[in-house]
């Protein structure tokens, strides 16, 4: 039996067709985006983080300033702003909850005042404000505070 042959040019093995080709970049393509994706999630994530970051150094500073440049009175509220973050503060006197009742009683017996001190930091615009609040206990001599 004969073998039929044909006569033709060879065939070359070493190229790709052109479905193996589009495969090819369509599976870059998809790879691409998704890492485009996490990048940009990421990139969001850090744009926050920064913001949350410098609201806290703020309110940081406009902490230290309560008893110095900030008058420590109950009652007493200031507000300002520091670059692009706006503030707002008020003092009053602290108000005891079930836990702390040895702190009060402490403090009475000492002539200590309690004052909480609360503190808002806003950044950014709307719909994207944001708005972070920041809460400390001060104590001071009652005998130095201005009686109303």
């Amino acid at each position: 039996m004969r073998r039929n042959s044909f006569n033709g040019p060879p065939r070359r093995n070493g190229g790709f067709t052109l479905l193996e080709l589009l495969l090819a970049f369509l599976v870059f393509t998809l790879s691409f985006a998704t890492i485009l994706e996490i990048l940009s999630g990421s990139m969001r994530n850090t744009v926050r983080a920064r913001g949350y970051t410098e609201a806290a150094l703020t309110a940081q500073s406009v902490m230290n300033q309560v008893g110095l440049e900030i008058p420590l009175e109950p009652g007493s509220s200031a507000q300002g702003e520091a670059g692009d973050y706006l503030w707002e503060l008020s003092i009053y006197s602290y108000s005891q909850s079930g836990a702390d009742d040895y702190t009060v009683a402490l403090a009475d017996l000492t002539g200590i005042e309690l004052l909480q001190v609360e503190l808002l930091v806003s950044w950014g615009q709307p719909p994207r404000e944001r708005t972070s609040r920041f809460s400390t206990v001060k104590a001071v001599l009652a005998s130095t505070l201005m009686q109303p």
